[in-house]
Parts: C-alpha cells; sequence; structure tokens
C-alpha cells in the first residue's frame, strides 16, 4: 500500500469520526434545547396588559371643564371633568326645602293634635257629667215617688177624715131640733167637718205638689240623658277630629331619599382620578353635551402591569402559580424584566363550538395535523418600567 493511500484511509477515519462527533453534538444541542423548552417554557405570543376603566359620567350636563389631555398621566384625585351642576343644586335645594316644609307641619300637626287631644279629655268629662246627671235625676224621681206616695196616704186619710166627720155631722144635725143633742154638740161637729176639709185640701194640695216635683225629676232624667247623648255626640266628635302625624311621618324617608339623591348628584358632576393612570382615547372638548352611560375616554391604571403570555396546552404541566418568569419587551429586547405568574387560564373558546337546533354540529372531516390549543397565562410585572410598558404591547416570556 503506497502513502498516498494511507492517508486517504487516515482522512477517511478521522472524517468519520469528526462526522459522528457533529452527529452526536447536534443530538446533544437538540436534547438540550428539548429539554430547556420542556422545562423553562418559553413564548413570544404574549402582549403586555394593564387594567383600565373607562370613564363615564353618571349625569348628563354641558362639559364646563375638561382641564387634562390625551396621553396625560394623572394622578389619584386629580380633576378629570366637571358638568355644569346648577340644574342639580336647584334640585337639591328644592328637596331641602320641601324637607323642612315637611317638618315645619309634623310640628304644627303635633301641636293641633294635642289641641284637639285636650278637647276630647273634656268632652270625655262632659260625658261623665252628664252621666253623674242622670243618675242625680233618678235619685230624684225616686225621691219625688216616695213624696207622691206619702202625699198619696195623707189624702187619703184625709179624704176618710172627711167622710167620717161629714157622715157624723148628718146623723147630730136632724137631732137637735128634736132636742136629742145640745147646740155644742152640733158645733163640734161642724168644727169637725171644717177641719176635717181643711185637712183633706191640704193633702191635696201636698199632693198636687209631689206629683209636679215628680214630673220635674222625670223631665231633669229626660234633660239629662239628653246630656248624655249631646256629650257623646260632642266626644265623638272630638275624636274624629283627632289627627295623627302617621302620614306626614312616611314621607319623611322619601323626602331624605330625594335629598341624598340631588346630593350625590351635585358631587357626580365632578370627577376625579380613582388612581393614578394615563388618560388615553380622549376625543372631546369643554361645551360638549355628557350623556350617562356615554363612554368619554379611558383611564389606564399604572398601579400593577402584566403580561398575558398564550402557552400551548402541552407546556402547561410545567407551570404553576408563584413560578417566576423572564420577561422582555419587542421595543426593548435588551432588558429583561421580572414576573410572576398569578394564574392559568382555564378555558378558551373551541374552534367548532356550534350547535345546531340545540345539538353540537361536528364536521366529519380527518385531521392528520392536530394544532395544541393555548390557554392564557397571565403573569405579573414585579419591577415594571412605567415609562417603557405599554399597553398591548408585544412581549417574550420564559418560564424559570
Amino acid at each position: 500500500m503506497t502513502m498516498s493511500e494511507v492517508e486517504r484511509d487516515e482522512r477517511r477515519r478521522k472524517g468519520r469520526v469528526v462526522g459522528a462527533g457533529i452527529v452526536a453534538l447536534t443530538v446533544l444541542v437538540v436534547l438540550v434545547a428539548v429539554w430547556q423548552t420542556d422545562s423553562h417554557p418559553r413564548t413570544d405570543d404574549a402582549t403586555v396588559r394593564v387594567n383600565y376603566i373607562t370613564v363615564i359620567p353618571e349625569v348628563s350636563g354641558l362639559l364646563e371643564s375638561l382641564p387634562i389631555k390625551d396621553n396625560q398621566y394623572v394622578k389619584k384625585g386629580d380633576l378629570l371633568f366637571s358638568i355644569d351642576c346648577r340644574p342639580y343644586e336647584y334640585v337639591l335645594q328644592q328637596s331641602r326645602a320641601n324637607q323642612a316644609l315637611l317638618e315645619s307641619q309634623i310640628v304644627d300637626d303635633k301641636r293641633r293634635i294635642a289641641a284637639q287631644g285636650s278637647a276630647v279629655d273634656a268632652a270625655r268629662a262632659g260625658v261623665q257629667s252628664s252621666h253623674t246627671g242622670v243618675a242625680a235625676a233618678v235619685s230624684n224621681i225616686d225621691a219625688a215617688a216616695a213624696t207622691v206616695a206619702r202625699a198619696q196616704s195623707a189624702a187619703a186619710a184625709a179624704q176618710a177624715q172627711l167622710t167620717l166627720a161629714t157622715a157624723n155631722l148628718g146623723r147630730i144635725e136632724p137631732l137637735l131640733a128634736k132636742q136629742y143633742v145640745t147646740y155644742e154638740q152640733v158645733d163640734q161637729a161642724r168644727t169637725a167637718v171644717r177641719v176635717a176639709q181643711e185637712s183633706y185640701n191640704g193633702a191635696e194640695s201636698a199632693l198636687l205638689q209631689a206629683r209636679a216635683q215628680q214630673g220635674q225629676a222625670v223631665a231633669g232624667k229626660a234633660a239629662a240623658e239628653a246630656g248624655v247623648s249631646q256629650a257623646q255626640a260632642h266626644l265623638g266628635q272630638a275624636i274624629h277630629t283627632v289627627d295623627t302625624v302617621d302620614t306626614l311621618m312616611a314621607q319623611r324617608p322619601v323626602l331624605a331619599a330625594k335629598v341624598l339623591d340631588a346630593e350625590l348628584n351635585v358631587e357626580r358632576c365632578r370627577v376625579v382620578a380613582p388612581f393614578d393612570g394615563y388618560v388615553t382615547n380622549l376625543n372631546i372638548s369643554e361645551g360638549a353635551y355628557a350623556h350617562p352611560g356615554t363612554a368619554m375616554f379611558t383611564l389606564l391604571d399604572m398601579r400593577n402591569w402584566y403580561v398575558i403570555a398564550n402557552y400551548r396546552e402541552s407546556k402547561l404541566r410545567y407551570m404553576k402559580p408563584g413560578m417566576h418568569a423572564d420577561l422582555y419587551l419587542m421595543g426593548h429586547p435588551d432588558r429583561r424584566f421580572s414576573g410572576t405568574i398569578e394564574s392559568i387560564g382555564y378555558g378558551v373558546l373551541p374552534e367548532d363550538a356550534r350547535v345546531a337546533e340545540g345539538l353540537p354540529e361536528v364536521d366529519r372531516t380527518l385531521n392528520w395535523v392536530h394544532l395544541a390549543a393555548r390557554f392564557p397565562v397571565r403573569i405579573r410585572v414585579d419591577n415594571p418600567d412605567p415609562q417603557v410598558f405599554r399597553m398591548g404591547e408585544t412581549a417574550v416570556s420564559v418560564i424559570r
């Protein structure tokens, strides 16, 4: 074998060794890359996010002041805009006046009710007095009836005495002509008749007087009973006229709510920044008419920044909340920012999410390649730079 052939064999052997080394190194690099990719998932399908609010007026009116500009940085408590609040101040003044008027009416009605209560008490006293008068009238009737009974007995006794004396005189007077009796006996009999007649007349007068008193007592009872009816009528009228303040008291919460609502509307005319942030999408000017529910601009919350990174479902098993992440911005690839996984998404809309007449609609297709679904991973930026970070900026995340 010549020298040239030996050299060629040596070169071939070295070439095979070098080729095997290159293949082995390539395989090793691929394995390391695969291991790195699996243990430290990486994606450039990520965007910078920040919480934001849409500033919407809660009352309508002319935009009186707008001291901010688009893309301006504002601090918490800074005035964003103010609306002409004069119409709402008028409503507030009217509400407070109505509330004060109601309180005055309640005070006046309480005084009037107190006076009406005194009238009711007086009417009740009158009813009680009338009942007492009726009882006294009944007692008078009973006394008058007893008096009439005594007068009737006295009149009956006097009438019997008169009848006896008259009968005795009638027997004695015929005997005087025959001188069976004396003149003195006849005079005594006549005197007895006169005395009996006087006694009878007195008894009759007393009876008439007792009956008259009895009639007066009956009339007094009737008058007392009429007084009771009249007093009860006055009492019923007094009770009927007594009003209560319940109706007015029930209006207190309504008027108080109107005052609070008016005060709230006045406060809503001035809108201040609820947090530090940037104003964006401002396209109005002073003098515009603000409508409730119509957005005026957007305010970005600069306190917390996030990166929403969409990772393939096969990489999610290597992640969990609390893990560290390296973040890079497309506009500043030379700067590395630190982040922490805050949460991992649990749902995305499937591509075949279709329903036909209540049943799922599935296409009869044969897919040779299955694309992995991507789920959003929310990463909180630990050291954001407000001068660099922008909402919606492209980012790259690497989970460590």
